[in-house]
C-alpha cells in the first residue's frame, strides 16, 4: 500500500466518523434553528487552538476546553434580558474568532498553518486525529440517545415540554455540550468556518424525505458520509481544498434533493 493510499483511507474513515456523528445532531441544530449557535461555538475553537499550543497540549483538547467554556458561557447568557439572543450570538461568535486570532499571532515560538485551522486539513489526519474522531464521536452520540426524547420534546416546543417535567435548562446545557464535542472533534477535517456546513446541509437534505426524526437522523449521517466521499475524491482528483470541497459536495446534494424532491412532488 502506497503512502497516497495511506493518507486518503485516513482521511475517509476520518470523514465517515465526522458525518456519522454530525449528521443527528444536526438534524436538531436545524429543527431549534440553532446555526448561529454553532457558529459562536466554531468560532471559539481558534481560541481553544492557542490554548493548547501555548501550554504544549493536544491541540484537539484545547479546543474540547474552549468551546465547552463557552458553550456553558452562552447558555448561562441566554436567560438575560438586555440583549437579544442572535446580538448575543453575533458579539460571542466574532469576538471568539478575533480573540483566537490575536492570541496565536502572540505564539512566535510555533508555526502553525492558519488556514488549515480556518478550513481544515483532512488529508493531513493520522491515528490519533482518528481515535479523537471515533471517541468523541461515541461519546455524543450516546449522550444524544440519552437525551433524544426530552430534547425533541423541546424542539417541538419548549413551554409545552416544561410543563411536562422536561428539565429544559439541563437539557439544553446538556445539547449544548455535545455540541461542543462534536465542533472540538470535526475542526481538523472541514476547519472552523466550515464546522457548521457540515451540521446543517446534511440535515437539510434529509429533511427532505425524512418522515421521522429518527429517519431524517439516519438520512442525514448517510447524506453527509456521501458528500465525504464526493469532496474527498475531488479534492484528489482537481487539487482542490479538503474541507470546503466537502461542503460543496454537501450542498450539491442538498441541490439536488430538492430538485428530486420538487420533481416527485409534481409528479
Amino acid at each position: 500500500m502506497t503512502s497516497i493510499d495511506d493518507f486518503f483511507w485516513f482521511a475517509l474513515f476520518g470523514g465517515l466518523g465526522v458525518a456519522m456523528t454530525t449528521g443527528p445532531l444536526g438534524c436538531f441544530v436545524v429543527w431549534r434553528r440553532m446555526a448561529y449557535f454553532g457558529d459562536s461555538l466554531a468560532h471559539s475553537a481558534l481560541i481553544g487552538v492557542a490554548l493548547g499550543l501555548a501550554l504544549s497540549i493536544d491541540t484537539t483538547f484545547g479546543v474540547l476546553i474552549a468551546c465547552i467554556a463557552v458553550a456553558v458561557a452562552i447558555t448561562l447568557l441566554q436567560d438575560q434580558q438586555r440583549l437579544a439572543t442572535d446580538t448575543l450570538l453575533g458579539i460571542l461568535a466574532h469576538s471568539s474568532l478575533a480573540i483566537g486570532l490575536v492570541a496565536v499571532s502572540f505564539l512566535d515560538n510555533v508555526r502553525i498553518d492558519l488556514m488549515a485551522y480556518l478550513f481544515g486539513d483532512i488529508l493531513a489526519i493520522n491515528g490519533t486525529d482518528l481515535v479523537w474522531v471515533y471517541g468523541g464521536g461515541t461519546v455524543a452520540l450516546a449522550g444524544l440517545a440519552y437525551i433524544w426524547r426530552p430534547l425533541l420534546a423541546l424542539s417541538i416546543h419548549a413551554d409545552i415540554a416544561h410543563a411536562e417535567g422536561v428539565p429544559v435548562r439541563a437539557t439544553r446545557l446538556a445539547f449544548t455540550l455535545l455540541l461542543a464535542i462534536v465542533i472540538a472533534i470535526a475542526m481538523k477535517i472541514v476547519g472552523v468556518l466550515l464546522i457548521v456546513s457540515m451540521l446543517i446541509i446534511p440535515a437539510a437534505t434529509a429533511r427532505r424525505f425524512a418522515q421521522s426524526p429518527e429517519q431524517m437522523a439516519v438520512l442525514a449521517a448517510i447524506s453527509g458520509a456521501i458528500a465525504v466521499g464526493g469532496g474527498l475524491t475531488a479534492s484528489l482528483h482537481w487539487n482542490t481544498p479538503s474541507g470546503p470541497s466537502i461542503v460543496t459536495a454537501a450542498f450539491v446534494l442538498f441541490l439536488l434533493a430538492n430538485v428530486v424532491g420538487l420533481i416527485f412532488k409534481r409528479v
